[in-house]
């Protein structure tokens, strides 16, 4: 038999270690609606921070790999001989299978428990795809390495997000999720930064991929790292209640509630196009208001996850009021408007992406995290791609339908988050 210390598995000879925290922990860890925990590891904050602190610098140096590639692969594709409509194909079936396998994935993660297999699996797909683009030679080679790229993301995702809130509840979700997308968004600022700089230099688009080869070798060297000095973030054990097996309706009014805000949330490309065509923006500021939002976002992560833990999704109501200010803001011909928009946007995004992963692991148990993490990943997802592009039509009929659409449909969930903040 086997007792918990710290992360890991210690083996013990013989059945007294075990027949004892196994009676101490049934006595001990009665809890309410049904569940009963029989193990559970004794994790100290300070491992559990240095997990998450871990975690989020391997997104940190993999949103610099992939996010700094999806900066340039649009012309590098059209440099290639693309057409705009292989472009849109590729980045929309990219899109599809980065969410749609999500599902998979975490539902293969809760059935076996191999959540460190998995991640693993997925980072080596979704950044060694990133540099073997230097090496594409038509753009169909190059469009089979994009779609990898999205896919490998679809895998890792949710089985990491199950180790990261098995963990984190021993900070508060709330706030290691926001320091885990704070980190992220650090990436995804720098890592289109660092390819701009080698475009403005040297003007190659292969060169620019070769070089992301080393933020790629960081991620994967401090995946390593983690592996080895946590080797079991997951082990809990739960045994429930029939009642417990099914996702419960709190999780699907809150499924519905974060749709409405994808559906609602204009994607940054439609923002980027609106200030070229107006030229409210300068070109060589678009890519800087992009880099100040995301600076924001990660600011906003830190800000909102350390509120959620202290006061529930009535935090997220309200980052979604807040941030429901952006569409007006953006789609104005002023600079300084569309400045305070990026501001709200960058606020939601990362009031968003941080409370939304803390809340569901506040909803599901353990070992249906992995299935609910996908299933929210790719409903959100396609919400998100079904309103980008109803929002595209709205804009060639009127900037003003697509203002009012956008800001409305948020503004319902609104209601939504607050009465599931009620619900027990």
């Amino acid at each position: 038999m086997e007792c918990f210390s710290g992360f890991e598995f210690v083996p013990q000879h013989g059945e007294n270690c075990c027949s004892r925290q196994l009676s101490r922990q049934i006595s001990d860890n009665r809890m309410t609606r049904g569940v009963v925990n029989v193990f559970e590891q004794e994790l100290d904050k300070s491992k559990a921070l240095k997990f998450v602190l871990l975690m989020g610098i391997v997104s940190l140096f993999a949103d610099m790999t992939h996010e700094g590639a999806r900066s340039i692969t649009g012309p590098f594709l059209s440099s290639l001989g693309a057409s705009a409509a292989n472009v849109g194909i590729i980045a929309g079936l990219g899109e599809f299978v980065g969410y749609g396998v999500r599902l998979f994935s975490g539902k293969l993660s809760d059935k076996t428990g191999q959540y460190w297999l998995i991640t693993i699996w997925g980072y080596i797909i979704n950044l060694v795809a990133v540099p073997l683009l230097a090496l594409a030679d038509n753009w169909m080679a190059a469009a089979v390495l994009m779609v990898l790229e999205r896919m490998g993301r679809a895998i890792r995702n949710p089985a990491r997000d199950v180790m990261l809130s098995n963990v984190a509840k021993h900070i508060g979700r709330g706030w290691a999720f926001g320091m885990h997308e704070a980190l992220d968004q650090v990436g995804a600022m720098t890592g289109p930064l660092l390819v701009a700089g080698i475009m403005y230099l040297r003007g190659d688009y292969r060169l620019s991929f070769a070089w992301l080869a080393f933020p790629m070798l960081l991620c994967l060297l401090t995946l390593a790292y983690a592996r080895l000095t946590y080797p079991k973030p997951y082990v809990v054990f739960e045994q429930r209640d029939e009642s417990s097996q099914k996702l419960s309706a709190k999780f699907w009014l809150y499924l519905a509630a974060t749709s409405l805000v994808a559906v609602g949330y204009t994607d940054f490309p439609l923002v980027a196009y609106h200030f070229g065509v107006t030229s409210s923006v300068p070109a060589v500021g678009i890519p800087i208001f992009y880099s100040v939002s995301m600076g924001v976002a990660a600011l906003s992560a830190l800000i909102f996850g350390r509120y959620f833990d202290r006061n529930g999704l009535s935090v997220l109501a309200f980052a979604t009021v807040l941030s429901a200010f952006f569409a007006p803001c953006v789609f104005g011909v002023n600079i300084y408007l569309a400045f305070a928009g990026m501001i709200f946007w960058g606020i939601g995004m990362g009031a968003h992406e941080s409370i939304m992963r803390a809340a569901i692991a506040e909803m599901v148990p353990m070992d249906h995290r992995g299935f609910a993490y996908g299933l929210f990943n790719s409903i959100y997802g396609f919400a998100w791609f079904l309103g980008s592009a109803g929002m595209g039509y709205l804009y060639d009929l009127s900037v003003g339908m697509l203002i009012v659409f956008s800001v409305a449909v948020q503004l319902v969930s609104v209601p939504l988050f607050i009465i599931v903040g009620k619900m027990r």
